[in-house]
């Protein structure tokens, strides 16, 4: 290649130089298996074993085994991918959904504008596509899925400040660029039950473009089926019901959310509302017009951009109220090769800190 380049590099005319490549050249198990090795973690030099994760059931192999299921059940059911089939189907399930999967390379603006056809098509279409690659597909998701109102169910994988980590490939940019689309539904589930009620009410219903925002980490189960009525858009879910303080945990940083509430009440005598909004789109008017009653500070946590957020649009409605309200989220920066935590503290987002600044907050 060195020599190639030198050859062309003082040329006085536009060269185009065509290089084929070959992923995992020179490496056995990796010429052999060059899906297993799109992307992942360090491994074994000698085997070509990934070191470390877990093979037990996690989200995305729970949303692949329901999704397949419901493909054996209908026909009209369509998955839909742009280049990373690995992250949702093994290649036997792909052989086992047949024509009702359909992968149409790297071009996610084909795979929502098709997913729109499908749907417009009386099909059921469910895209899979990573938060960091959607950034694509903003036309098509304005001008095709949204402003037809089509029914098509969007899976937003790695939508998280926890997911990839480099400047190119930030998978927490989702919130402000779905959210603000009129006719969109974009939901943030909390547990396996909610993911798979989210998932099973978005295929089958007919009324809007729904997005779902897979949970990143550990599997998260209650044992309970979830039995919401999510056509009732918009309604938040109070799991505790306090005072002075409300606290807002949406979708994956819920968990913090129980966390600090459990020390302010253990540590400090103070037992917060807390809620699990479950939309990101839209807001639970009723549920935040009663709050000023009887609460001094709502707390916001996201786990994604904090500009144009969840949280900001919640802090807009209440401007006029009597509630403070306290937004937290990650900052507008490309961050690169980032440590997580240290990521989190920065924002403010450690269980420590936000106990500490609550209850500064509530003394002030």
């Amino acid at each position: 290649l060195i020599a190639l380049f030198q050859e062309v590099k003082d040329s006085d005319r536009p060269v185009l130089l065509h290089i084929h490549t070959q992923k995992g050249h020179g490496v056995p198990f990796m010429e052999k298996n060059r899906e297993a090795f799109h992307a992942g973690g360090p491994f074994n030099p000698e085997t070509g074993q990934y070191l470390g994760g877990s093979n037990g059931p996690n989200y995305n192999s729970v949303t692949a085994d329901f999704l397949l299921k419901k493909i054996k059940q209908d026909p009209r059911v369509i998955a839909v991918n742009a280049g990373t089939p690995m992250f949702l189907f093994s290649q036997g399930q792909r052989d086992e959904a047949g024509q009702q999967f359909v992968d149409v390379g790297i071009a996610e603006q084909e795979a929502a504008t098709m997913s729109t056809g499908l749907a417009k098509n009386g099909a059921k279409p469910v895209w899979y596509v990573a938060s960091t690659f959607m950034q694509r597909t903003y036309d098509q998701w304005w001008h095709d899925i949204a402003l037809n109102n089509q029914p098509v169910t969007a899976l937003i994988h790695m939508a998280s400040v926890n997911a990839m980590n480099d400047e190119s490939h930030l998978g927490f940019f989702d919130i402000p660029f779905l959210s603000h689309i009129p006719n969109v539904v974009y939901l943030a589930p909390t547990n396996k039950e909610e993911h798979l009620a989210m998932l099973d009410w978005a295929i089958e219903q007919k009324d809007h473009p729904v997005a779902i925002r897979i949970p990143v980490g550990p599997l998260k189960e209650t044992g309970l089926p979830d039995k919401t009525d999510y056509s009732v858009l918009n309604k938040n879910q109070v799991t505790q019901k306090g005072s002075q303080v409300a606290i807002f945990g949406l979708g994956n940083f819920y968990g913090l959310a129980q966390e600090v509430a459990e020390v302010l009440e253990e540590q400090h005598g103070i037992t917060p509302t807390l809620v699990n909004p479950k939309f990101i789109t839209g807001l639970d008017k009723e549920l935040l017009d009663s709050l000023p009653a009887n609460h001094q500070l709502l707390i916001t946590l996201e786990d994604g951009l904090l500009e144009g957020g969840y949280g900001q649009t919640i802090a807009s409605y209440l401007g006029n109220s009597d509630i403070r309200v306290q937004n937290y989220g990650i900052d507008k920066h490309f961050h690169d090769r980032y440590d997580r935590q240290e990521l989190m503290a920065k924002n403010g987002l450690s269980r420590d800190q936000l106990v500490k600044t609550i209850v500064a907050s509530l003394q002030a």
